[in-house]
């Protein structure tokens, strides 16, 4: 019986991630999940080491309304992608409470087929307190699975809110599912969300639906016809993820939009723009993450907190109070 190798230091779990070890790439992922200062720093190494070999995968952000189906969905067209011979990771982030931080981790218990495929993968990721509710760690964990050689990555939010522009902001491209119904109101989209899509897909286009689901489509493709994403029309497509009619369809749109972006440039231009966004996201993120954690800021937040939602003070000069704390100077 051969003892599996040891994954203790950045450089052995690097080499068994390219290497496509399962157990190394969730454990890899597990790693820069962590918060721990001491994994933080093990954490930049792996990902330094994994770096050159990520960026080869179609990126796919899904979103929809509740009830659309989107577990339904993703299990289809994730079968159907590997049936073409690619192999699908899913980072499906989770419903997170925001006052525990606990997170229902029950993607494989939704997607039973597709996690049986050897050539998927599927990581729930909390969401924690992160904007929106995407998982902070999101555009690492998809990094570690490019390099696990996963070249289709799909990230499917939470619901229909903030999350989208987030996720819309790491992939190649953005898709709202939606159900054959009527307008935005009625399927209970913020506005602005459609006008992130790259495509639309009305789902559920089977049985009584089926007529329903026609018309939706082409109401959507009329209200549609003026929005462009640089050289790319915004397609609206229907399928049913039931009886998988249609998600060839979807696939092949997602080829199209690939050799349209890289061709034009856009492709490239969008990951740059992407990753400078992700820079400053994470400054951002670790400044806020010190700022709460200085002992002086700690002491008096949650009664300067108090006091602004209780209209004794501003909101302006209590944050001027707490960031002359944090700086241990005068703010000017």
């Amino acid at each position: 019986m051969t003892t599996a190798p040891a994954l203790n230091t950045p450089a052995a779990l690097a080499d068994a991630v390219l290497r496509g070890d399962r157990r190394a790439l969730a454990r890899a992922i597990t790693l820069i999940e962590s918060t721990r200062r001491d994994h933080r720093a093990q954490a930049d190494a792996l990902l330094e080491t994994l770096l050159p070999h990520t960026g080869n995968s179609v990126r796919v952000g899904i979103s929809g309304v509740p009830g659309v189906g989107k577990s339904t969905f993703i299990e289809a067209f994730g079968q159907h992608v590997i049936a073409r011979g690619h192999k699908v990771a899913v980072l499906a982030i989770d419903p997170s409470s925001q006052r525990t931080g606990g997170s229902i981790l029950g993607d494989k218990t939704r997607m039973v087929d597709l996690s049986r495929e050897p050539n998927a993968f599927i990581r729930p990721s909390p969401a924690g307190a992160t904007l929106g509710g995407v998982a902070r760690r999101t555009r690492e964990a998809m990094l570690i699975c490019e390099a696990a050689g996963f070249d289709v990555i799909v990230v499917e939010t939470v619901g229909v809110g903030q999350s989208e522009t987030a996720v819309a902001d790491m992939v190649d491209l953005f898709m709202l599912l939606l159900l054959p119904a009527g307008g935005d109101e009625l399927q209970g989209i913020k506005k602005g969300i459609v006008e992130l899509a790259d495509l639309v897909v009305v789902n559920k286009a089977d049985g009584d639906l089926a007529n329903t689901a026609r018309h939706t489509v082409a109401d959507y493709r009329h209200a549609l016809t003026l929005l462009r994403h640089g050289d790319w029309r915004v397609p609206v497509l229907s399928c049913s993820a039931i009886t998988r009619a249609g998600i060839d369809s979807v696939w092949d749109t997602i080829g199209e939009h690939k050799a349209i972006t890289e061709a034009s440039g856009v492709r490239a231009t969008r990951r740059a723009e992407q990753a400078r966004a992700w820079l400053w996201s994470e400054i951002r993120e670790t400044l806020v993450d010190a700022f709460k954690a200085h002992p002086a800021v700690r002491a008096d937040l949650s009664a300067l907190e108090s006091r602004v939602t209780g209209g004794a003070i501003t909101p302006t000069a209590a944050a001027r109070v707490l960031l002359e704390k944090f700086l241990g100077r005068a703010v000017e």
